[in-house]
């Protein structure tokens, strides 16, 4: 019986590592179980956090902090780049390669060790849904709060 265990924890993580490929981009713990669940029935959270946790371990995810969103994971390796959060569906980009001319000149006797940089905006999804006038549907997970024309010239 516990080879079937070791088999069953083996695929669980496979999912998870191909949720993080398919994806292309950080995740959340939660959008890694979402993505995973889609090809392992019956997946549970606590087995999406031991996996994240031992592929941290093996070096296979790395962990970012992406300001607002707190600790993303990503697949580790990669060269140094940036990120890109969407203000409308909430998810982070990654972006290639690095912006050195954003840096901004440091105080005198400051050495600088590294740095980091996420830019805020809309993604391109969004940003076309915006443009589009029948695309008023609010984002999965979003809110949205209707104003009457009333309570507007209040």
């Amino acid at each position: 019986m516990p080879k079937a265990t070791i088999e069953r924890a083996t695929k669980q993580k496979r999912a998870i590592r191909s949720a993080f490929e398919s994806e292309g981009r950080p995740l959340s713990t939660t959008e890694a179980f979402e993505a995973a669940q889609a090809l392992i029935e019956g997946l549970g959270i606590a087995t999406v956090y031991r996996s994240i946790k031992s592929l941290l371990d093996d070096g296979w995810l790395t962990p970012i902090d992406v300001p607002g969103k707190g600790i993303l994971y990503e697949v580790a390796g990669k060269e140094h780049h940036h990120h890109f959060s969407c203000t409308t569906c909430h998810r982070v980009f990654e972006l290639d390669g690095c912006a050195d001319d954003v840096l901004v000149p440091l105080p005198r006797g400051f050495k600088a060790t590294g740095h980091d940089l996420t830019i805020f905006g809309r993604c391109a999804t969004c940003a076309a849904q915006q443009r589009s006038p029948a695309a008023k549907k609010p984002v999965a997970g979003s809110k949205s709060i209707r104003v009457s024309e009333a309570a507007k010239r209040r």
